[in-house]
This record gives structure tokens, sequence and C-alpha cells, in this order.
């Protein structure tokens, strides 16, 4: 009798790509073998000190162990603003332009849960972070999607971007209200930079559509280059809101620490459903939270520096391993496309084996939508040390194809 009822939000959802990658290293680990784990933007390092110094003396107040405040307390919120000020030379009232989240997934998809109608439609590119997408499939909204160009230089293809979106604006009913844009961008990591924005703002007032913009790898930058904000554009809080993420920047993954901000209307929007559906984060998380953001920032370019120094050591070792990569310009990934030697394998079955036989976990493309495949994500989260035994297993694995 119960098998009769279906649960039509779920059956939405397809079977997770990834889990073929995590069954086969949950069961390599089980069997006590090394598995060199590349595949999962997961932090391994440790939070800065001053950070878990402040959460410790807050946690230690009896004042601090109640509900807390679903949009935030005021001083991070505050805290917020002040990141984009010192970063962007953006203004932001921290009371209608800005609200904390529990990370920047659990908030993305709260935001989505506030905006989005049944039978919505959102402009997603692919490849695309999954939550990106099924978000709005979760909310009985529908996604339109088109494939990202990029330059060798790991460059946003504006001209193609554009004109992709406006053809998805003719072509779909009803027409789509939202874009998701996603710079420095996972998985790819291609950069954009605020010409595009300042076209893209232009097009969404001309066109009448709100820009999600997600800079969650926006401190993670090499070789001079800086990620620039949407709310940089003149007007752009009239159409968009930007979300950002203290994970990669602080070492703060576990801690679901991150914020939205932005158009008055969604941002208060995102604050009345969170009123409805969470009592917000632990109140001392989000006061080490408010150091973060305010305290000494050295810290931002230590871990910087440790991504940079992990994808120097991971692109040399790997080409003499028989793969050539291309530096990115920021984020914690590596974008590469499959060696030549094994190109007509597919990502999903290069990935199976590549841990099978040479116990390297990365990410296959295809998992980040159909424009991913022929590409592996490799995360920057194993010390150097593991880089070059990788290296080596993968010299190993890659002789059988030449």
């Amino acid at each position: 009798m119960f098998s009769e009822i279906e649960f039509d939000k779920i059956k939405r959802l397809p079977k997770y790509v990834f889990a073929a990658i995590n069954e086969i290293k949950l069961e390599m680990r089980r069997n006590n073998e090394d598995v060199i784990d590349f595949s999962m933007g997961n932090p391994d390092g440790q939070t800065p000190k001053h950070i878990i110094d402040k959460l410790c003396e807050a946690a230690s107040k009896g004042r601090n162990q109640g509900y807390s405040v679903s949009r935030g307390i005021y001083k991070l919120r505050l805290a917020a603003c002040n990141w984009y000020k010192r970063t962007y030379n953006v203004d932001l009232d921290p009371e209608s332009e800005a609200c904390v989240t529990m990370g920047s997934k659990e908030g993305y998809v709260h935001l989505v849960q506030a905006i989005a109608n049944v039978g919505d439609n959102a402009i997603v590119p692919e490849p695309a972070y999954p939550i990106h997408y099924y978000a709005f499939i979760l909310n009985g909204a529908n996604v339109s999607t088109f494939g990202l160009k990029w330059n060798e230089n790991m460059e946003l293809d504006v001209e193609d971007f554009l004109s992709q979106v406006k053809r998805v604006l003719k072509e779909v009913m009803p027409r789509p209200k939202f874009i998701v844009v996603n710079f420095p961008h996972n998985p790819t990591t291609i950069v954009a930079y605020k010409d595009f924005y300042e076209r893209l703002v232009a097009l969404a007032k001309k066109e009448r559509f709100y820009i999600i913009s997600d800079i969650a790898y926006a401190e993670l930058c090499f070789d001079g280059f800086k990620t620039p904000s949407i709310l940089e554009v003149e007007g752009a809080k009239d159409v968009a809101v930007e979300s950002y993420t203290l994970s990669k920047t602080y070492n703060m993954a576990g801690w679901r620490v991150g914020f939205v901000v932005g158009n008055k209307k969604i941002i208060q929007a995102l604050q009345k459903i969170k009123s409805w559906i969470d009592y917000g984060i632990y109140t001392p998380l989000q006061i080490a939270a408010t150091i973060a953001l305010d305290g000494d920032q050295s810290c931002v370019e230590d871990i910087r520096n440790t991504y940079e120094k992990r994808m120097e050591v991971l692109i040399k070792t790997f080409k003499q391993a028989g793969w050539e990569l291309k530096k990115p310009k920021a984020s914690m990934f590596i974008w590469a496309k499959l060696p030549p030697c094994v190109g007509n394998m597919g990502s999903l079955e290069f990935s199976k084996r590549l841990l099978k036989e040479a116990k390297i976990a990365v990410s296959p493309g295809v998992g980040f939508g159909d424009y991913g495949e022929g590409y592996v994500r490799i995360a920057l989260i194993e010390n150097e040390k593991r880089i070059r035994q990788a290296a080596r297993n993968l010299k190993i694995f890659l002789k059988q194809f030449i």
C-alpha cells in the first residue's frame, strides 16, 4: 500500500554521478587501501588560531547557548558589509541588504526556495556546481542551460555567453526569471572581469531578469588576478544578489557560515523564509566568523599561498607523468582535460579506473552536466608529498595506454 506513494520532488533528482566514485573510495578504504583524494573541495587545513580562540571564548559564555538569529547576528551582517566595503568599495545596509546563511550551498537553496515559483525558468550555464541547477528543480522550477566557453587563459568567452543568454531568453517559455553566474567558476575555474558584469547587468535591466552571483572562491586568486564582484557595477543592486562563504578563505568549511548580499527585495524574501525554517547558526560560530572577517587577514594570504604551491607542484609532476594541465587564475581546483591517450574513455570510466588502479580520486566532469564530459576536476586538498606520490602512481597508470 505505502509502496504506491510517490515522492515526486525526489524523483526529479537524478542518481548522483559522484556516488559511483564515493562507493569505490569507501570500499577501498574499508580494505585499508591508501586513496589520494582530490575528489571533493573539502579544505584539509586548520582554521586560523585566532578564530578558534574566539569560538572557544564565546562558547564558554552561557548567554550564547540559546537560539540565535535566523538572518544572522547584527555584528556578523555588519562584518559582511565591511568586507564588501574593504574588498570592493561597495556600500551595503546590514539590515536590508545582507543575510547570513548556513554556508553558501544551504544559503543558495534557501534563496531559491524563497524566490522561485513552481514553473519558473532559470538559466544555469554548464558545467555547473550541481546545486546551482537542482535547487530550482527541487522547488518545482525549470532550468535552461548552455555550454560555457573559455579561452586558453581560462577566461570566460563573454560574447558567446551573452549571445547564448539572449537566445535562451527568446526561445524559452515562460521567459527565464533568473540567471546563475559563478566566477571563479566551479568546476572549470574560469574567471570573468568587471566589464562582463556591466554588460550582464545592463541586459538584466533591459530583459527583466534577476542575477544570482556566487563568488565562493573570490579570495583564492593567483598571478595578480583579483576577483570582481557584480555589485561593483553601478545599479547592480537593482537586479542582483551575491553569495559568499568563509569555507575556503578561512578553512572553515565545516562551520557552515556564509552570506548573501544585494537586492533588497530578494534579501528580504530570504530573511523571511529563514525566519520560518531555521533558528540561525550557533551564536559562538557567528561571533568567531565576525572575527574572521574583521580581524587579521594575513591568514588568508597563507591559505592562498598553500593552494598555489600545491597547484604548481601538481601541474609540474603530473606533466612529468604524462598529463599536461593548465594553471587557473583562481579557485582551489584544476579543470583537467582527459589525457589524449584515454580521451575516448569518458570522464566517469576514467575516474573509476584511476581510482581503482592508481588510487587517485578525482571528480568526473560529467557529474557537472553533459558539457563537463571529457574533463575531471582535481581539488587541491592533499599536501605536496601526497601530490608527488599521486604523480608516481599516475605515471604507472598511463603507461598502459601509450
